[in-house]
């Protein structure tokens, strides 16, 4: 009996070790800051060696996928890949714990990417091939913003994404009307070309590929025209090319230049004076907080 309640007490002991581990607040705002956030010296460390390990382990996959690559050093990068493997679930499982929200970050889109760059190898022991997937890790590399304080420069950012977000309908019907126009050509070019003895333009498949090809002045040269009537066609296509390629550039610039303009002659809504920066988030004569401009189509 004094072996059973010793047993007892040494399994209650753990659990309430467990659960004041579980239930750290201290703890978990340390390993907060160290993980979620790059203003200390431990901050950027952390930041830095995840890096590091990102770019590694990326370039362990790659390597790995090489046939030519010594068949006798893929013991060695098996093994490097199970540490970076280790070290990304342990780091997962980490902010998971210390984060103030862990549904959010769950589901948040680095929360995905994380658990998405630790399950294909633990995939691997049951379905071949699925490691190699291991390549999304490159989209943690994003982080590498925090590391170098480049998010000083997301607020450029931003007025880029709301220029694109405001021009999207007008983007979406240029797109629509450039499909429409590569359909017809290819329709043309099969017309035109598709009776030739040993012609490449075989269906209209082919052809509007071709019409994709020509139009954004790639020019692979798999697919070439031999009538007189076809190459007159290519001509015209390639000089609309270069017409459209820029057109949604024009689109999202003009949007740009619009949006700077209405945050200049934008009124604070506190002292009423305008001549504000384009990315100024509060008046620069009050300091009161400026209303986001966001044009609405």
């Amino acid at each position: 009996m004094k072996q059973d309640g010793s047993s007892v007490g040494f399994f209650k002991g753990i659990r309430e070790r467990i659960h004041a581990f579980l239930h750290d607040e201290e703890l978990k705002k340390k390993l907060y800051v160290i993980i979620f956030e790059s203003d200390t010296p431990k901050g950027k460390l952390f930041d830095t060696v995840l890096i590091g390990f990102i770019i590694m382990s990326v370039l362990v996959v790659i390597v790995e996928s090489l046939q030519t690559f010594p068949a006798q050093y893929g013991l060695a990068l098996r093994i490097l890949e199970y540490v970076f493997t280790g070290f990304f679930t342990f780091e997962y499982v980490v902010r998971i714990y210390c984060s103030p929200q862990p549904r959010k970050y769950i589901f948040s889109f680095f929360g995905i990417v994380d658990l998405l760059a630790t399950l294909p190898v633990y995939l691997g022991f049951f379905f071949g091939g699925t490691r190699y997937l291991l390549v999304i890790r490159a989209f943690r590399l994003i982080r590498v913003f925090r590391v170098f304080k480049l998010f000083n420069f997301l607020k450029e950012g931003n007025l880029l994404l709301v220029s694109l977000k405001v021009s999207a309908p007008k983007i979406f019907v240029f797109f629509f009307f450039v499909l429409i126009l590569v359909t017809s050509i290819g329709t043309i070019m099969y017309m035109v070309e598709g009776t030739q003895p040993g012609t490449e333009f075989t269906n209209i498949p082919n052809s509007i590929y071709w019409a994709i090809v020509t139009m954004t002045t790639v020019g692979y040269g798999d697919i070439t025209p031999v009538t007189p009537v076809g190459r007159f066609i290519s001509a015209i296509v390639m000089l609309i090319g270069y017409t459209i390629i820029a057109v949604p550039t024009g689109i999202v610039s003009a949007t740009m230049v619009d949006q700077h303009r209405k945050k200049r002659d934008a009124k604070c809504p506190q002292c009423g004076k305008s001549g504000h920066d384009a990315l100024a988030e509060y008046c620069k004569h009050c300091g009161a907080k400026l209303p986001a401009i966001i044009e609405k189509e």
